[in-house]
């Protein structure tokens, strides 16, 4: 499988967790962790479930896949994620030393991106803007939705 070819078809994986959390009512964000061309671990927003603001979809998935190789480091994964991961997962990617992070929409207000220091390991390689509009999309009638039902 081509790379480009790949990385859309476990974003597209991300994708669906990512609209099952919209069913539930998190934050649709979802993530799948990839080693040798195969899912090995899977994850959406939780927050609101668990009533813990640390669970966002890169962080269990995270942990999941900690779990699947018995190890704290991930250095031959990749991380799937719909939304650009925020400082605090971006830490946790730093940690796990994660080979490879693609995500799907930027987020210019939390996403790591924003943060002045270097936030990802520097082993860590980077690839923006996988299926970004459909995560876009996602986001975007999320929120409209929870706008129109607050109102």
């Amino acid at each position: 499988m081509a790379p480009i070819h790949e990385d859309t078809f476990f974003m597209e994986a991300a994708l669906q967790e990512a609209t099952h959390a919209a069913t539930i009512g998190e934050v649709p964000v979802g993530a799948v962790i990839v080693a040798e061309h195969q899912i090995i671990a899977r994850a959406h927003n939780q927050v609101e479930q668990f009533k813990d603001p640390t669970a966002h979809a890169e962080l269990l998935a995270i942990t999941a896949a900690a779990h699947y190789f018995n190890s704290k480091y991930l250095p031959s994964c990749t991380l799937y994620v719909t939304l650009e991961p925020c400082i605090m997962c971006g830490g946790a990617l730093y940690w796990s030393q994660i080979k490879r992070l693609v995500f799907g929409a930027s987020d210019p207000k939390r996403g790591y991106q924003s943060c002045s220091a270097p936030i990802l390991h520097p082993q860590t390689t980077i690839h923006r803007n996988i299926l970004a509009e459909a995560s876009n999309e996602l986001l975007i009638c999320f929120f409209k939705k929870l706008r129109n039902t607050i109102l």
